[in-house]
């Protein structure tokens, strides 16, 4: 079998330990094989221009014992090797044949030697010859692309693209070396930055450093085989690096009472050529983080002053973290405050008024029982206790008992009377029942419960 080794080496042997070429020991042998001069065909130089050729080596031998080896010095590795192996034999002589293919990736000299030995010693013939091309292959450099369009300065850039070779057709150009290289917007000449290896299909990326707004482009410089090509240029506009900022906070009074105004001051400063200064203009969210919670709620927006102070205001409504927030403005970066924490307490509430009485009486669930989906009526009057009971206008819940508990179905309003009246539709048997929850005058009361049968 031929055993290929990539890159520059190709070595060649055949049968069982074929890279073990001493044979065993044989009394009758008294001195090297003998090995005639080895001829390739076709003749070199070998013209691949048009297609792969498959070159041929043969030699004979005598005196040899087992297969002997055979190994290919040059640019590249070819395809389809076999060999050496056995054609012919008489005479005392041993005849036998290798063969590869060469292509364009192995433009350029090659040397083909073949060893055969015996238990008295081993003898190696050579053969150099050339593979050619009667001009080189026309090459292009396709979808380049340097991305992002627009970086800040010294951010990196990522530059992709694709070598194509044109022979029956434009294919991918594998492990060849591609340099990027940039021209500065303003100046005439291009200069490398690095240089990538293409990959399968001839595909290439690198990441470089965007320095200054200018132009990138790709140029494979060619080789013995193929012409040399540039791709087309890709401009990137480069800007100086946003100027950092820093902001500050201060929440107070803390702690305060759930529902008083809760102020916030502080200042936003933007890092210049003379350190860090305030200025005006510049919009600073104020966001709220209760306890127990992983959410920024926005709350309000204040503007800072010529110095870059600011000041807010908001109801307290809970303990939780306050901080500030800058989203960035064009030229400057954005910043958040250090997270200051208020606790807001529950204060005392003040004795309740004296409340007037209340009864909601003669509540009736009807029709009993009613079909499912027709309508069901509810009737009732409310009263309170004002020195006599007398109808009073408030709004009322209807009720409804499922799963263990009296769930909320909805509200409505006695008139001026007192008298109650609204409906739903009936979906299935259950307790009803009206609920006046009381206001600031009159206490809270619910009706008797009423049970209504719902048929299908």
């Amino acid at each position: 079998m031929f055993h290929r080794i990539r890159a520059v080496v190709v070595a060649l042997a055949m049968g069982a330990g074929a890279l073990a070429l001493a044979p065993a020991a044989n009394a009758a042998t008294t001195a090297p094989p003998a090995m005639s001069k080895l001829a390739v065909s076709p003749a070199s130089p070998i013209d691949v221009t048009a297609a792969p050729v498959k070159v041929t080596v043969t030699f004979d031998t005598t005196g040899a014992k087992g297969t002997p080896s055979l190994k290919l010095t040059g640019p590249g590795s070819p395809s389809d090797v076999r060999g050496p192996y056995k054609v012919d034999e008489g005479g005392g002589k041993e005849f036998w044949r290798a063969t590869a293919v060469f292509d364009a990736d192995n433009v350029g000299t090659w040397t083909v030697a073949a060893t055969a030995a015996n238990s008295d010693g081993n003898n190696t013939n050579t053969a150099t010859f050339a593979i050619a091309l009667k001009s080189k292959l026309d090459t292009k450099i396709v979808d380049f692309d340097a991305d992002p369009d627009v970086v800040a300065k010294g951010a990196t850039l990522t530059v992709t693209g694709q070598l194509l070779r044109e022979r029956s057709g434009w294919k991918g150009y594998e492990g060849q070396p591609v340099k990027i290289q940039f021209r500065a917007k303003g100046t005439d000449a291009y200069a490398d930055v690095t240089t990538v290896t293409t990959g399968g299909s001839g595909h290439f990326k690198a990441a470089v450093k965007a320095e200054a707004t200018g132009y990138w482009r790709a140029h494979f410089a060619g080789n013995s085989g193929a012409n040399a090509s540039t791709s087309d240029s890709d401009g990137v506009a480069v800007k100086e690096a946003d100027a950092p900022s820093r902001l500050s906070l201060d929440a107070y009074p803390e702690p305060v009472d759930k529902g008083d105004r809760l102020n916030f001051k502080g200042a936003l400063q933007i890092f210049g050529k003379g350190g860090w200064d305030g200025d005006s203009g510049y919009r600073v969210a104020i966001q709220f983080k209760r306890s127990g919670s992983d959410h920024w709620e926005h709350v309000t927006t204040a503007t800072t002053g010529h110095d870059g102070r600011y000041w807010a205001r908001a109801t307290a409504v809970a303990s939780g973290w306050w901080r500030a927030v800058f989203a960035g403005a064009s030229g400057v970066e954005g910043s958040a405050s250090a997270p200051d924490w208020v606790t807001v307490k529950r204060p005392t509430p003040p004795p309740p008024p004296s409340k007037m009485s209340s009864s909601i009486v003669s509540f009736n669930a009807y029709p009993e029982p009613v079909k499912k989906g027709k309508w069901l009526h509810f009737k009732g009057r409310l009263l309170v206790h004002d020195g006599r009971w007398e109808g009073y206008e408030a709004q009322v819940g209807l009720y409804y008992w499922s799963k263990g508990k009296w769930r909320f179905v909805k509200t409505t309003w006695s008139n001026d009377n007192g008298y109650l009246h609204t409906k739903v539709k009936a979906v299935k048997s259950g307790y009803w029942k009206f609920y006046f929850r009381g206001d600031a005058e009159a206490k809270s009361d619910s009706s008797r419960k009423d049970y209504v049968k719902v048929k299908r």
